[in-house]
């Protein structure tokens, strides 16, 4: 993606690829598919149109005092982050899958803690009493539910990390965390430092 906001022309392209991804019944590792997907919602409802629809840029200062440090505002309800650097010499705008039921869903500000290339995955002791069947832990690699890179807010268990299973973006479908393709985590990691500000509305 360009550093300069999204144009409509590349916005429309880039929904018009993610569709097309979810329509090639691409097969994912069994256990990234067991500990990502006990629900999703369900394929496309007048929601989902209405929120690609408020897919756009935005300007940081209606929720940022300053851009120190870089900033990151995640809006949950049109499935979307957005990141400006410091400078302002960047801004990217990336789609996401976001929590799956407003109870699972955290509002507010918190910051980057820890960035993690490779990272290993445990379930919360709540995700475990609701399912279960999950394995205890996973290494990295193609069967972890954080993909290939992970951004640890100082909110406990809360990150905003990368995806196998690319049907969960622009849907209702994690169990809090925020989710990106693999390739817009990867950037997303190279841009963001330990400290960036974070905001999720």
């Amino acid at each position: 993606m360009s550093s300069h906001p999204t144009r409509p022309f590349s916005r429309r392209r880039l929904l018009a690829t993610g569709a097309a991804a979810l329509g090639a019944g691409v097969a994912f590792p069994a256990v990234a598919q067991q500990a990502n997907s006990t629900e999703i919602e369900p394929e496309v409802t007048a929601a989902v149109r209405h929120n690609i629809s408020s897919f756009r840029s935005l300007d940081w200062r209606p929720y940022f005092g300053s851009l120190r440090g870089g900033a990151i505002l995640v809006d949950i309800d049109s499935r979307a982050l957005h990141y400006w650097s410091e400078d302002e010499s960047v801004y990217k705008l990336y789609p996401t899958s976001v929590p799956l039921t407003e109870d699972l869903t955290r509002r507010g500000e918190t910051r980057i803690v820890q960035k993690v290339e490779g990272p290993s995955w445990r379930p919360t002791p709540a995700m475990k009493l609701r399912n279960p069947e999950w394995p205890d832990f996973v290494p990295p690699g193609p069967d972890n539910p954080l993909g290939t890179h992970a951004l640890y807010l100082s909110w406990e268990f809360y990150r905003i990390h990368g995806t196998h299973d690319t049907r969960k973006i622009g849907r209702r479908s994690s169990n809090g965390c925020i989710g990106l393709f693999n390739e817009h985590i990867a950037e997303l990691y190279g841009l963001a430092k330990v400290g960036t500000q974070v905001l999720l509305i």
